[in-house]
């Protein structure tokens, strides 16, 4: 029929809430709330050292912390594993070249870049953890600012680096083509997208899809114990793209709006 429980259509999102720039000693960090579910994410820009196999590129680190009030089953170390899991998750969606510029983290090739420690806390579960994550990165790496940095070398040839104090100085990451996490849950012989709790619980087997800003694909995976047959995947797969699309149209509009306010908006932070 097309009706879920809470009236929404197969394809529609719940409402989501969306703020940046939540966390003050942070380089940049959002906070998303779909439905019930309650995401903050920090990112931190600290200088280290490129890796050896790839010498003039910066990287990403990514930390999850399932509080344990999110839900009865985080308490003692339940949520370890899912935090595991969702940083591996991560980790896959990043590893594509195409979906930040690491060569902008790079200050000098083997010797200094920018890592981007992002650290990702669950406040609470209310189904569709994967896409609110996804959201909640993006957003984050959109309001991250990382400082300016110059280069000295002296006439022994010894290098040494200096920051702008200037904090209007700064790099701003392009998340253009930073893909968001598509969850498409099969319940009966239909898909849904944004699960909740309840319908999280009838059904036997989810998709993720990692979808670009242009609908592409960076990466797929399946989870839970019950089996998808190869027809249902591709339908899967075009809804995943077309939700996918809109999705970050949506994003990127109330980036775009937030930002335009400037210094003048209010913050709703966690009161709200």
């Amino acid at each position: 029929e097309d009706l879920r429980v809470d009236g929404r259509g197969c394809e529609d999102y719940r409402c989501a809430e969306v703020e940046t720039d939540v966390v003050s000693n942070t380089s940049g960090s959002a906070r998303v709330k779909l439905g019930h579910t309650d995401i903050l994410v920090g990112v931190k820009a600290e200088m280290g050292t490129p890796k050896s196999e790839k010498p003039d590129e910066g990287y990403l680190e990514f930390f999850v912390d399932c509080s344990a009030n999110a839900t009865p089953e985080f308490e003692g170390r339940g949520g370890e594993e899912l935090g595991t899991e969702i940083a591996n998750t991560l980790y896959r969606v990043f590893s594509s070249e195409s979906s930040i510029d690491l060569k902008s983290l790079c200050i000098n090739p083997r010797e200094h870049c920018w890592v981007l420690y992002v650290d990702v806390l669950l406040l609470e579960c209310g189904g569709n953890l994967f896409d609110a994550i996804s959201i909640a990165v993006k957003a984050a790496l959109f309001n991250t600012r990382i400082p300016k940095v110059r280069v000295l070398e002296d006439e022994e040839g010894s290098k040494e680096i200096e920051l702008s104090d200037d904090p209007y100085d700064c790099i701003r990451l392009n998340v253009d083509d930073v893909p968001c996490i598509v969850t498409l849950s099969k319940i009966g012989y239909r898909h849904v997208v944004d699960a909740t709790l309840q319908e999280e619980a009838c059904s036997l087997a989810s998709l993720l899809i990692s979808v670009t800003s242009k609908g592409a694909l960076t990466s797929m995976k399946k989870v839970g114990k019950g089996s998808l047959d190869p027809e249902s995947i591709f339908e899967m797969m075009e809804t995943g793209k077309r939700v996918g699309k809109s999705l970050h149209i949506a994003l990127q509009k109330i980036l775009d709006e937030e930002e335009s306010l400037g210094t003048s908006r209010q913050k709703v932070g966690f009161l709200g």
